[in-house]
């Protein structure tokens, strides 16, 4: 089954470059390149931050369009893993060795999927 692993984090943090940026990018790189290894990863990537977000929303009486994410939150979306593995539990336990700078989340959903 395919997973989506969501990464939530305060995006601010990411805007100085400093050691411990560049030690979270390479602990990304190490993980994505074991999962590619093991025939787990199916994509992937870092998001560019949300001023850079263009939000479509549809209405009754249209499409209206709205500078920035879809929501304000204190955490914003930065990144996501696509996987396939067996079950939630192994998902769980992939999503788990993500490595966030600080405090952070990451959401994991299952893939629809579509015949």
């Amino acid at each position: 089954m395919q997973y989506m692993l969501l990464i939530y984090e305060d995006e601010s943090l990411y805007q100085d470059d400093s050691p411990d940026l560049e030690a979270v990018i390479a602990a990304h790189q190490a993980l994505a390149a074991e999962l590619a290894e093991q025939g787990i990863l199916r994509g992937g990537d870092g998001l560019k931050t949300s001023d850079t977000a263009t939000t479509v929303r549809k209405t009754a009486d249209g499409h209206a369009l709205h500078d920035g994410p879809y929501a304000e939150a204190r955490e914003q979306l930065g990144g996501f893993y696509q996987i396939e593995v067996p079950d939630l539990d192994a998902a769980l336990a992939i999503a788990k060795r993500i490595p966030l700078l600080r405090d952070g989340a990451v959401e994991v959903r299952p893939v629809m999927e579509m015949d």
